[in-house]
């Protein structure tokens, strides 16, 4: 048998399109059918609405002035009754007219003088209940069903349609099975669990949650522009209402989220898009980076608000009406959440919200809790040393100024302190540099024409261009807006020193402003200098400030004559008095750390102003120096006298003092409290001879160094390693924190006594005898005197 044909045709497209045209007529059926519906049940919603307007109408009752009408037409129709004809004088036509009206059903509630239809007062005055008698009874039918339209078949007979009918969930019965099943839930009683049980289950559901937290963590950063809506899920794990995890979780989402904004959010700030920009139509790259962009700065705005609700709540001592979290427990969200706030204040100054985050830091800095105030401290100055081009450190400098000036200056120190980590002065001195060095000058087209062929020519304006790119290309940003910004940040710092100089003299901060002023006094413009100096040199002879407060107005008062202040004729004697006599105030106790401030002043007072200084206050300082170098800490010796050795290769004639021959007539007086009379040239530096003996080794290489005279090479000289460095950078290098010496009590002045005689082996016998001499007078007539220099400060 031969094997039959297929004669199944593959349809044609004529026949596919005229399926896909019944497809579509279904679609408008079904479109149709529920305009309709939805037609139909606003208008009966419309004629209730009429129906019920009706009824409120027909309630309300009427005036006085209507009965009074009413009382007027009876009076009226009984008038007009009487005066009626009876019927056997009427004509035969007026009567049979009567009979028939007679017949009519509104012949007698009919007014025969007015022209209104027949029943409008019927209507009008109808009762609610013969209203409702009266209307048509509704017989329960069964509801119209819905009809889904599917697509046809196609057989012999040709194309059928086919439609479904539509579902329809009885809402009722679904409510009352649910309620059946809580009712049941309720009457079961709960298992009672032991505490290993719930200490279980509270780990199980923390994985859980720790789990699809990291979870969502990896799809955002793994593709940020595709899980962006997934942010949105993570930020309302914010909100865990399970008391047993809530804290943690919350905590957990806390770090997570500000991880992901620091990985995922670009290095600009994103601006919000124009109608115009909205209305254009972009390319499917641009509008999804759009929508990512949107989301995330959305995101990231709640993600702020809720850190610092967070931290509002815990500060006015607030719960939530769930109560999932205590107050105990709010502390440590608030905690977390200043640290995150923290790390986007620093990770993050380009993008938005940046000064919203600033206003919330700054306040904190003055919290009464430690801890909270030192992490917000440690994050502005962090960002102070980062900011390059002077945008955030503006913003947090006004904050902070205007949080110092609407507390009343009553504020921690710390919160000032901050302003020494600007980049003020190192920014200053870079563009100085810039300004001194020759610019790349281009030749002109005279100077081409002249010195160089056609060809020579055409490469160079090749080069020309190509350098001129790239020398805009290295200005990243504006020399004159870097100049602008720092000149405004310095101008609210200097405003708010002086603000307290003037006005809160005797405030805490008062330290913290002689600090600053130390730093940045060089910057202060020179109308100011005079006034300045006056403020500082009484606030040193009013006797209020401690002896750290002291040098600092001492360092403040150096560095503006060391600067802008050259060009002024002020002599500064008192303030080298002022240091000169309060040196012996310095020891191995607590004031050790403030020998870091004497070795700064002196590197100002003597290093940079070497030609204002006399031989005779040099010598004076170089002598009393090397007696402190005797008291003080290890640290502290080595700084002196790596102070004494500038000094030795600075000044001429230092090496008299090495020398046990007096030069000149008198007597050192090591008591008196002016340098440039105290006769230092007729004494020796016998300390280095105790020094040298030190059991510290770096201090006895500095005693061999300066008795050898200081020299820079030979067998003498200090290594490599010592010599380069300055006596700051020693003194914090051998820096013995938390290692303190407090003098025992005794008698000042007979230890000070046997120090001087100690100088034996070093000077001859006449100088001796003199220094002796001089030893008993001075212990004979001022023993107080000499008590109140060297008091707490001799350990020999």
């Amino acid at each position: 048998m031969k094997p039959r044909k297929n004669t199944k045709r593959v349809p044609s497209f004529r026949k596919l399109l005229r399926t896909s045209q019944i497809k579509l007529d279904n679609k408008l059926k079904n479109k149709q059918y529920k305009q309709k519906s939805a037609a139909k049940k606003y208008r009966k919603e419309q004629k209730k609405l009429r129906e019920a307007v009706r009824d409120a109408i027909s309630r309300k009752p009427f005036p006085l002035e209507d009965c009074k009408k009413k009382q007027v037409a009876r009076k009226w129709e009984e008038k007009e009754e009487e005066d009626a004809l009876p019927l056997d004088m009427m004509d035969e036509d007026d009567l049979k007219l009567m009979e028939d009206l007679a017949q009519r059903a509104s012949f007698l509630t009919r007014d025969l003088s007015s022209n209104e239809p027949v029943h409008v007062k019927k209507r009008k005055h109808e009762s609610v209940i013969e209203k409702y008698e009266k209307m048509p009874r509704r017989l329960q039918t069964e509801p119209e069903k819905e009809l889904i339209h599917l697509l046809p078949i196609k057989d012999k007979s040709g194309i059928i349609p086919q439609a479904v009918e539509k579902p329809v969930l009885n809402d009722e019965e679904e409510d009352t099975e649910d309620m059946e099943e809580a009712e049941d839930l309720n009457e079961e009683p709960l298992p009672v669990l032991t505490p290993e049980e719930m200490a279980a289950q509270r780990r199980q559901k923390l994985q859980e949650r720790k789990m699809h937290i990291a979870a969502l963590a990896s799809a955002i950063l793994s593709e940020p522009d595709s899980n962006i809506k997934k942010l949105k899920e993570l930020r309302a794990m914010l909100m865990e209402q399970d008391p047993n995890v809530a804290v943690i979780v919350r905590k957990l989402v806390m770090v997570s989220l500000m991880e992901i904004f620091k990985d995922i959010a670009p290095s600009y700030k994103i601006r919000p898009l124009t109608e115009a920009e909205k209305a254009t139509k972009v390319k499917k790259e641009t509008q999804k980076l759009r929508e990512f962009e949107e989301g995330l700065v959305s995101q990231y705005k709640f993600y702020l608000e809720n850190l610092e609700q967070t931290i509002k709540d815990w500060k006015q001592r607030k719960l939530k009406k769930s109560n999932v979290i205590s107050l105990k427990a709010y502390k440590g969200l608030a905690e977390v959440a200043v640290k995150c706030l923290c790390e986007l204040l620093v990770a993050l100054p380009h993008f938005n919200f940046h000064n919203n985050i600033i206003v919330l830091i700054v306040p904190l800095m003055n919290d009464p809790s430690k801890m909270i105030s030192e992490l917000c401290v440690e994050a502005v100055k962090k960002l102070f040393k980062q900011d390059k081009l002077g945008y955030a450190s503006l913003g947090v400098v006004k904050v902070i100024s205007g949080l110092v000036r609407g507390r009343n200056y009553d504020v921690r120190p710390e919160v000032l302190k901050v302003f020494l980590h600007l980049r003020i002065k190192e920014v200053e001195l870079q563009k100085d540099s810039e300004d001194i060095a020759p610019k790349k000058k281009f030749m002109t087209y005279k100077e081409k024409r002249k010195n160089l062929s056609r060809m020579q020519r055409k490469w160079r304006k090749a080069e020309e261009k190509l350098e001129r790119e790239l020398l805009e290309a290295e200005a990243s940003e504006s020399k004159e807006k870097k100049l602008k910004l720092h000149t405004e940040t310095l101008n609210i710092v200097f405003v708010t020193y002086f603000r307290i100089l003037k006005k809160a003299q005797k405030s805490p901060l008062l330290p913290a402003v002689l600090e600053g002023l130390a730093k940045f006094a060089h910057l202060i413009n020179v109308e100011f200098f005079d006034d300045l100096l006056i403020v500082l040199h009484s606030l040193i002879a009013s006797g209020d400030l401690s002896y750290r407060e002291s040098l600092h107005c001492v360092l403040s008062a150096f560095h503006i004559l060391s600067g802008q202040g050259d060009v002024l004729n002020i002599d500064p004697m008192k303030f080298y008095t002022h240091l000169y006599k309060t040196l012996f105030s310095l020891h191995a106790g607590g004031t050790n750390e403030d020998i870091g401030i004497v070795l700064q002043c002196l590197d100002v007072m003597f290093a940079k102003r070497r030609k204002q200084v006399s031989q005779q206050r040099a010598l004076a300082f170089l002598k009393r120096l090397s007696i402190l170098a005797l008291h003080v800490l290890p640290n502290s010796s080595v700084g002196i006298l790596a102070t004494n050795r500038i000094f030795m290769q600075t000044f001429p004639r230092m090496d008299l003092l090495l020398d046990n021959e007096s030069q000149g007539s008198g007597v050192y007086l090591p008591e008196l409290d002016e340098p440039e009379h105290c006769n230092a040239q007729n004494t020796a530096l016998w300390e280095l001879h105790l020094l040298q003996r030190h059991y510290h080794p770096t201090v006895q290489k500095f005693a061999s160094h300066l008795i050898a005279g200081a020299p820079t090479e030979g067998s003498g000289a200090l290594p490599l390693d010592l010599s380069q460095r300055s006596a700051t950078e020693l003194f914090e290098t051998y820096c013995m924190k938390g290692m303190t010496f407090n003098p025992p009590v005794a008698s000042v002045t007979s230890r000070r006594k046997d120090t001087f005689l100690q100088m034996d082996s070093f000077v001859d016998e006449e100088l001796n005898k003199q220094l002796q001499q001089h030893i008993s007078e001075t212990v004979a007539h001022k023993p107080l005197d000499f008590a109140k220099h060297l008091k707490e400060s001799s350990l020999a």
